[in-house]
């Protein structure tokens, strides 16, 4: 999003760039590498310094945005940018990094916009509710065929999952929905009554919220704010794949997140455990499974 309420965009989309800002009046070059963590140490002091009001997980989120605007999208792939109407600009990263002082979105990258965009009312549910997160920056790759298929003009998307480590297309396709569905129902829920999902000013920013290793289904916090929560959905995917998955997302958000007296839980969601799931979670702390129940009734 190129500022806020994608003000930017006409600039973006004349000029042909992408770029961010979050105060920070330097080049960043020298910082620029595959360990984000030199890069988090020094531009989240200084973003806390100029924001003393901002939390540290605001500060985490920006100094992530820069780098992954900035450094880790490569050369060829492909962004798409709101651009405020229902419309959202899909173009292709051209350049490495470079910075304009005294511009708006200085650290910029230079893109290569298409043609045609992607109206918002041709995605499905679940991609308009991951792409219309409150975050500056957003991983949708999980979506990748289907937008494939909206870039190409073809409006109907096909259950299939690139992958590898799904074992249940039909399944996978079903936990993309049932995301949105925990997002709107989450108060409804027995883990809604002890968590919230995890705000900043007002918007809900704890759906596919991003870490290092890849975006968390759902990041919740607890009513007391002692203890924070990651929920995985379990997707069809290889038991042994999630629970690595779910671990490495609970160490992003101890080491990167939490204060030292908050604790990290984890839960994995699925419509049915197995045994290698069992066998993994027997040995690990802090990781409960739930079972989903789909029951769809008409009543006359």
């Amino acid at each position: 999003m190129p500022g806020a309420k994608s003000a930017y965009v006409d600039k973006c989309l004349n000029e042909k760039f992408i770029g961010v800002d979050f105060g920070i009046t330097e080049d960043i070059s020298d910082y620029l590498s595959d360990d984000i963590k030199p890069f988090k140490e020094r531009y989240r002091k200084i973003y806390l310094e100029k924001r003393p009001h901002k939390s540290k997980v605001a500060a985490g989120l920006a100094c992530g945005t820069i780098w992954t605007v900035c450094y880790n999208l490569k050369k060829g792939d492909i962004l798409l940018c709101p651009d405020g109407k229902g419309e959202y600009l899909v173009g292709e990263m051209e350049s490495n990094y470079y910075y304009v002082p005294g511009e708006i979105l200085p650290h910029r990258r230079k893109v290569n916009w298409y043609k045609t965009p992607i109206r918002r009312m041709d995605m499905s549910e679940a991609l308009r509710n991951s792409s219309g997160s409150a975050l500056t920056s957003i991983d949708i790759s999980k979506y990748a065929e289907e937008l494939e298929l909206l870039i190409k003009g073809d409006k109907s998307p096909t259950i299939t999952s690139s992958d590898s480590s799904v074992e249940n297309a039909s399944e996978f396709a079903l936990e993309k929905h049932l995301e949105d569905f925990l997002v709107k129902n989450w108060r409804s829920t027995s883990l809604g009554k002890k968590y919230d999902i995890y705000e900043l000013e007002g918007e809900i920013v704890g759906q596919q919220f991003p870490s290092d290793t890849g975006p968390i289904d759902i990041l919740a916090i607890s009513k007391d704010k002692n203890t924070f929560l990651v929920v995985e959905l379990k997707k069809g995917r290889v038991s042994d794949s999630v629970v690595g998955q779910i671990q490495r997302y609970m160490g992003y958000v101890k080491e990167d997140l939490a204060e030292p007296y908050q604790k990290v839980k984890g839960v994995i969601i699925g419509f049915d455990d197995d045994l290698r799931i069992q066998r993994a979670l027997s040995v690990t702390n802090d990781i409960d499974f739930y079972k989903y129940k789909v029951d769809f009734k008409l009543y006359k």
